[in-house]
């Protein structure tokens, strides 16, 4: 069986320790190319049909707006299966101490019984937040394991603290 790398993330304008400032890469998307490096896993990069706006304080007001909803924002490809894959690296930014629903969108369209999911979130000192026991919610049947939580504007510099997790879970 195989490892699948499925992630959000988000370009643009970002906020890194206090200050905004405009990426080409995601920081999530950073970490989960160190993860593909690391490992060789294949990779899906969960996309909104819609994205959320570039500007940072307009996305995170999307953002908190469809979490209070509850929104499943259309996401704009699937994979067609996940029957090869026995492992789930899921990564993701903390959005309002959580995932983004576009995760959400991506978790529920599937069935984990039996598959084991490695959460990864990015973040600027929020932590995982309740995405761990989020995960667990949109992802019933699944072994949810212990997340990693990385420091965003770090997120370059993350490989050996993720060379540690994935050792950690017998992925290297």
């Amino acid at each position: 069986m195989k490892t699948l790398i499925a992630f959000y993330s988000r370009a643009d304008e970002n906020y890194f320790g206090g200050a905004m400032r405009y990426v080409k890469v995601g920081n999530t998307e950073i970490v989960s190319g160190i993860i593909r490096d690391l490992i060789g896993a294949d990779s899906f990069k969960i996309e909104m049909a819609e994205p959320y706006s570039p500007v940072y304080m307009t996305c995170i007001d999307q953002a908190k707006k469809d979490l209070r909803e509850n929104a499943r924002p259309a996401l704009k490809a699937y994979p067609d299966s996940l029957d090869d894959y026995d492992t789930i690296i899921l990564g993701y930014p903390n959005y309002w101490g959580t995932m983004p629903m576009a995760v959400a969108s991506f978790l529920e369209r599937y069935d984990f019984s039996g598959k084991t999911i490695l959460p990864l979130c990015t973040n600027e000192g929020s932590g995982m937040g309740s995405s761990e026991r989020d995960v667990r919610r949109y992802a019933p049947g699944a072994d949810v394991k212990k997340g990693l939580s990385v420091l965003g504007s770090a997120a370059a510099e993350s490989k050996e603290q993720v060379r540690r997790w994935l050792g950690a879970n017998g992925l290297i």
